[in-house]
């Protein structure tokens, strides 16, 4: 089994690492063959740059997004 999987660290005074994230991951599959991936984003802002709380299960998510390729990305926010 192949799996597509990209981990992004977002740190201070840095923006926001989704876009990089998925256009890598999208270059991943496209050579894997795969169209399916997941992107992992950290969250290592410090609490005032973080506007989000600081407790991991209230900044913990997860969303789908289709690239315009057609691929199902699963996006994790920790």
């Amino acid at each position: 089994m192949i799996l597509g999987i990209e981990i992004k660290v977002w740190r201070d005074r840095r923006p926001d690492p989704i876009i990089k994230g998925l256009e890598q991951l999208e270059s991943y599959l496209a050579r894997l063959g795969q169209d399916f991936g997941w992107l992992v984003i950290f969250d290592r802002r410090t609490p005032a740059a973080n506007t989000e709380t600081a407790d991991i299960a209230d900044r913990l998510t997860t969303t789908f997004i289709t690239t315009e390729q057609g691929r199902r990305i699963t996006v994790i926010r920790a």
